[in-house]
C-alpha cells in the first residue's frame, strides 16, 4: 500500500515545475494521467541542451520528471476533447496545470468549469508570477526567476557577473508548493467533502525560500553585499566559504576560528576578531586560500573532520553518482524503458515505514495508455478509434494531427 494510491490526478502541466510535482504524488503511489498534446507531447520531449544526448531517441528531460504517469495524448482544442476531459474530471480527484494564466479557461477546462462537475475537485494551477497583476503576462522561467527573485544577486563573486545556479532550482521549489498545497487540499477535503482552487507561482516559491535575507532587507531596508572573494552566502563572516586545493575545491563552515587557525597552522587567523572576519572577510579568505591551496582536497577535509571542524568536498555529479553515503541512502534507482532501456535515476527520497513510494511505471511515451485510460473511465472502443483516426486522440501508432 502507498499513502496516496487511492488518488486519481489529471496532470496537463510540462516542463518542469508541474511534472516534477505530480511525479512526487505518483512516487507515492497516485495515479496520474499526464495529458499530452497529440503526436508531439510535453514540449521536454524535444527541447535542449540534451537534444545530442539523448537516451536511445529519449530526452534525459523527460525521463526525470515523469516516470509513474500514464500518457493520453489529445487535442484540446477539439470540443470532443473537451468533453472527454469534463467526463473524465467526475472522477478524479486532483487536476494540476501549468499553462499561461488564462489558457485553461479559454480551453473550457478552467476550475469553474470542472468544478460544475465535479465540487470536490482539487485544481492546483501553476504559473511564473500569478494569475493577474504587472507581470502575470510574461513568461515564467527559471533563469528568468532566478534574477527577477534576487537568487541571483546574492551568488557569486561582487565583481563578477551575477550568477545563476546550475539546477533549475526556482521550478523545483515551485514543485514543492504544489505538492503540499494539494496535500492540505486534500486533508479539508476529508473533513468537508469540498475541493478548491490553489494557485502557485514560481516567484513566490522563491521568494518564500529567501526568509532570512528578505526579512533583513524589508525589515532594515538593506541588502546583502557579495563579497570580492565570493566567499558564499553574502551574509557571513569569514571563514565561511570555498576554497581551492592543490586538486580541487572544498568548503569551510562555520567553525571556531582559533580550532580552524590551529589545524591550519595559520596563527594569524587565530588572532582575527569578529569584527575582521566580516569587514575584512576577502582578505581573510585569500589568507586560508593560501593554506588550503598547498594540499589536496581529502588531506585537508580529513583533518578537519578529524578535529570536529565542518569542512567538505565539492563533488562533481560523477563523483556524487559514486558516493558511498548516496548508495547506503539507496539514492539512485534503475528502471527499465521500453525504448531508453534501463534508466538510472535519483530514487525517491524520502522512507515511509508503512507507505512506501515505488517506482512503479518508467516515464511514458506519447499516447502510450490513451486506449487503456479512456476505456478504464468507461468510454466506448469504437468511440475511441473514432478518435483516434480523426486525430483528436493520440496513440502510439502516431495520428498526430487532426485529419
Amino acid at each position: 500500500m502507498s499513502a496516496l494510491d487511492h488518488l486519481t490526478v489529471l496532470d496537463f502541466s510540462h516542463l518542469l515545475a508541474g511534472p516534477l510535482a505530480t511525479q512526487m504524488m505518483g512516487d507515492l503511489g497516485a495515479d496520474i494521467i499526464k495529458v499530452e498534446r497529440v503526436g508531439e507531447g510535453d514540449l521536454y520531449r524535444r527541447l535542449p541542451p540534451f537534444f545530442n544526448t539523448r537516451i536511445n531517441g529519449e530526452s534525459p528531460h523527460f525521463l526525470a520528471w515523469n516516470r509513474n504517469k500514464r500518457s493520453l495524448a489529445l487535442d484540446l482544442k477539439s470540443a470532443e476533447a473537451r468533453d472527454i476531459i469534463l467526463e473524465m474530471a467526475a472522477k478524479v480527484d486532483v487536476v494540476v496545470e501549468n499553462f499561461r494564466p488564462g489558457v485553461m479557461e479559454r480551453l473550457g477546462l478552467g476550475y469553474e468549469q470542472l468544478a460544475a462537475v465535479n465540487p470536490a475537485i482539487i485544481y492546483c494551477s501553476s504559473s511564473g508570477y500569478g494569475a493577474s497583476g504587472p507581470m502575470s503576462a510574461r513568461p515564467g522561467q527559471d533563469l528568468l526567476l532566478q534574477g527577477i527573485s534576487g537568487f541571483m544577486s546574492v551568488t557569486g563573486s561582487k565583481d563578477g557577473r551575477p550568477t545563476p545556479l546550475g539546477i533549475s532550482l526556482a521550478d523545483q521549489l515551485c514543485s514543492y508548493h504544489i505538492v503540499y498545497a494539494v496535500l492540505a487540499a486534500l486533508i479539508h477535503r476529508m473533513k468537508t467533502g469540498r475541493g478548491q482552487r490553489i494557485e502557485v507561482d514560481m516567484l513566490r516559491a522563491c521568494l518564500a525560500h529567501q526568509g532570512q535575507e528578505l526579512l533583513f532587507a524589508l525589515t532594515l531596508g538593506k541588502s546583502f553585499e557579495r563579497p570580492a572573494s565570493g566567499i558564499a552566502h553574502p551574509g557571513m563572516p569569514a571563514p565561511f566559504g570555498v576554497y581551492r586545493t592543490a586538486d580541487g575545491w572544498m568548503t569551510i563552515s562555520m567553525n571556531p576560528v582559533d580550532r580552524l587557525a590551529d589545524v591550519l597552522d595559520l596563527p594569524a587567523l587565530a588572532s582575527c576578531s569578529d569584527e575582521r572576519l566580516w569587514n575584512e572577510r576577502d582578505e581573510v579568505h585569500a589568507l586560508i586560500e593560501a593554506k588550503t591551496a598547498t594540499a589536496s582536497t581529502a588531506h585537508w577535509v580529513e583533518s578537519l573532520l578529524a578535529a570536529g571542524l565542518w569542512a567538505g568536498e565539492i563533488n562533481s555529479l560523477q563523483d556524487v553518482a559514486s558516493l558511498e553515503q548516496a548508495e547506503h541512502l539507496g539514492a539512485f534507482a534503475s528502471y527499465e524503458h521500453p525504448t531508453a532501456g534501463t534508466v538510472r535515476t535519483v530514487n525517491i527520497p524520502v522512507d515511509l515505514s508503512e507507505t512506501p513510494g515505488e517506482i512503479r511505471r518508467p516515464a511514458p511515451r506519447v499516447g502510450e495508455h490513451s486506449r487503456e485510460v479512456l476505456a478504464a473511465f468507461g468510454f466506448d472502443d469504437d468511440a475511441v478509434a473514432a478518435w483516434i483516426e480523426a486525430g483528436i486522440v493520440g496513440d502510439l501508432e502516431g495520428h498526430a494531427s487532426r485529419t
